[in-house]
């Protein structure tokens, strides 16, 4: 059966949608399932609806239905009769005590009982199936209007749901279902009817309703591509306004504006986050890059009045870009420093701002030490890392982050040149967020990095010194990030970089805690900067090495090794070393002990091995080689000998082996 189904809202809030809408579809799938029912459904949506659309058949499948039950010696009492626990299975798979029958089931006979479910009508069950779905449905901002107790992203105010183009009558939220839809209200208020899901989709097109979000969006680009074609100019297309102004247009069209040339002195960022943010525009670039007194506004309308469209926005920009003149002239008169800094609080238990400044200098200070020769070549001392540490957060305290907090950072940067600062200062205050995502950018340079991952290391350790420990998915500190960041600088700089070590180093400035849950919790984070077999890093990680650059090198070259063919086939000669040791008591080799061929082989080829720590590949390659001998040692020596020397040096053999393995991941470790 065709089915259309629409959910009519209020307009959307974008975001909190589109954080939802790579769930939608499997949700949907998840309600069809809980009663049988399986189909591909396409997905489509605009400010004012949810549309599923699809094909599904009239009956759910016959379900075979197994139930078990208790064991034997529950199910029947010492007489031999049926016991209260088997009459109730009895009850619960509706069948009469004579139908009681036992099946083995993992080496235990239990009660048990198979039947057939009879496949559900469809149109019995569908109310139901979008009412699990809604409901399904997570966002972070919900709604409840009138006397409902339901809440939804926004209040539902139509509902479709045609089966084989039959309207089916159901309820949702309060709201029945009908043969009627919004349209774009440059063509009404009211609602059209329509007769056949065929003339749904004709109704929304003659009434400027795309209702593809991908034909929205390439309309949008297309006139782009357009405008650009007559001005000269490029426009900036910032993905994610792109995906917002997609999710908040029913009939987007794009329109070119402009400002006056004075607010160009302002700072480009200033610029364009006043109009991403607060107005949803799209800033022009001249050929050299810098920003034009351009812009681009895509407004949901059908009118080709262009002038009375721009018009008005220009209007509001005018005001915008003026609030933000005024905020840039106010903070470039007051001194730029951290004084302030003393009057906001960090975090309770944690002091002020200034003092978290104060406790990253004395972090930077070692980070200086272990990046001397980077920060030697940059000319960076200890005290000019001490000043850009204080200035980093100075902007915090300016009417212009106040307003824009997104600009924290940035600003603080152009503050710092307009004050004169060395320029090393003034990029790593504009650095010192970075790495803020997963593709973002990591710090330019040794001195930004030392500042980055001074501000990264002092959160970690003073969050987890106030039990401030992130738990679940949540973590509203960043601190995975934090950590993330830190061991991404680390590695980017290529300096021998022992956290372990660090972290008792720098642990003296805080409240005690448990520091090996901190180190645990920042090596966690590897399993997140790798796509690789995660038991190869949990191999390496157990191996016990804290230095994060040469942690790195081991993981890249035992997953090298592990990828390529007959590893798998192989490793059962590794596996069974390593089983082999379990609890076992390694001392070291006896030579004069060494009787057969093989075990005086494998002792030979072990101590030919080149095992150079810090070249982990061809470390591993040496270990590795070793497995023909290995093999012939198990094929032909058997290691529990009865005299008890003989076989503790043959363990002390292997183990030896083992424990040269160890130093670089520990193998019994490593799954397919």
């Amino acid at each position: 059966m065709k089915v259309l189904i629409e959910l009519g809202v209020e307009e959307l809030p974008a975001w909190p949608f589109l954080q939802e809408f790579d769930n939608i579809l499997p949700k949907w799938d998840a309600a069809l399932a809980k009663h049988n029912f399986k189909a591909d459904f396409k997905l489509d949506y605009t400010p004012r609806r949810i549309v599923l659309s699809g094909e599904l058949a009239e009956f759910a499948p016959d379900k075979e239905v197994e139930n078990i039950g208790a064991p034997k010696n529950v199910a029947l009492d010492s007489d031999g009769k049926w016991s209260k626990a088997a009459l109730a299975f009895a009850s619960k798979c509706g069948i009469s005590e004579s139908e009681l029958a036992f099946k083995e089931i993992k080496g235990k006979e239990v009660l048990y009982h198979k039947s057939i479910a009879k496949g559900v009508s469809l149109k019995s069950v569908l109310a139901s199936i979008i009412e699990d779905f809604a409901l399904s449905l997570s966002f972070d901002k919900t709604m409840r209007w009138g006397d409902k107790d339901c809440a939804f992203i926004r209040p539902l105010r139509n509902l479709v749901v045609l089966l084989d183009d039959e309207l089916l009558e159901c309820e949702l939220f309060g709201v029945c279902s009908n043969k009627a839809s919004f349209v774009h209200r440059d063509f009404g208020y009211d609602k059209v009817s329509f007769d056949t899901a065929a003339q749904y989709f004709e109704v929304l097109e003659k009434n400027a309703v795309i209702l593809s979000s991908d034909e929205r969006k390439s309309r949008i680009l297309a006139q782009f591509d357009e405008l650009e074609k007559q001005i000269g100019l490029k426009i900036e297309r910032d993905d994610e306004l792109l995906a917002e102004v997609v999710a908040i247009t029913e009939y987007p069209n794009a329109h070119l504006g402009s400002f006056d040339k004075e607010f160009l002195e302002l700072p480009k960022e200033v610029i364009i986050t006043s109009m991403k943010e607060n107005q949803r525009y799209f800033a022009l670039l001249n050929n050299d890059g810098s920003l034009a007194n351009r812009f681009v506004v895509v407004a949901n309308s059908t009118s080709k009045d262009s002038a009375l469209i721009v018009a008005g926005n220009e209007k509001v920009l005018r005001a915008r870009l003026s609030d933000a003149q005024f905020f840039w002239h106010s903070d470039l008169k007051n001194p730029f420093n951290a004084e302030k800094l003393k009057n906001i609080t960090y975090l309770a238990g944690l002091g002020s701002v200034y003092d978290k400044e104060l406790r990253e200098c004395e972090i930077s200070v070692v980070l200086a030490d272990i990046y001397s020769s980077e920060l030697k070549a940059l000319g960076a001392s200890k005290e000019l890392l001490k000043e850009a540490i204080m200035l980093s957060k100075a902007d915090l305290a300016t009417a212009m982050v106040y307003e824009f907090t997104d600009l924290q950072g940035i600003m603080g940067g152009y503050y710092a040149k307009h004050a004169g600062k060395n320029e090393l200062i003034c990029k790593a205050i504009t650095e010192q967020y970075l790495p803020n995502s997963d593709e973002s950018e990591l710090p330019s340079n040794a001195f930004s990095s030392v500042v980055a991952m001074s501000a990264k290391l002092d959160a970690l350790l003073a969050l987890f010194s106030i039990n401030k420990i992130p738990s679940g998915t949540k973590d509203p500190y960043a601190l995975r990030r934090a950590a993330l960041g830190v061991i991404k600088i680390a590695l980017k700089l290529g300096v021998n970089f022992d956290i372990k070590e660090l972290l008792v180093a720098l642990s003296k400035n805080y409240k005690s805690f448990e520091l090996d849950a901190l180190y645990d919790f920042i090596l966690d984070r590897l399993y997140a900067l790798y796509e690789i077999n995660p038991s190869i890093i949990k191999a390496c990680i157990n191996a016990g090495v804290s230095d994060l650059v040469q942690l790195d090198a081991n993981i890249r070259a035992l997953d090298i090794i592990v990828r390529a063919d007959g590893f798998e086939a192989g490793f059962d000669t590794f596996k069974r070393l390593a089983n082999i040791l379990k609890e076992a008591k390694i001392g070291s080799v006896d030579e004069s002990l060494l009787e057969n061929e093989s075990e005086k082989a494998l002792y030979s080829a072990f101590r030919a091995c080149k095992l150079d720590f810090s070249k982990p590949s061809e470390y591993l390659n040496e270990l590795f080689g070793l497995k023909g001998d290995i093999d012939s040692f198990f094929d032909s020596v058997m290691i529990n000998d009865p005299d008890e020397r003989k076989k503790a040096n043959r363990i002390a053999l292997i183990g030896g082996i083992y424990e040269a393995f160890i130093k670089i991941a520990d193998i019994k470790e490593i799954s397919a």
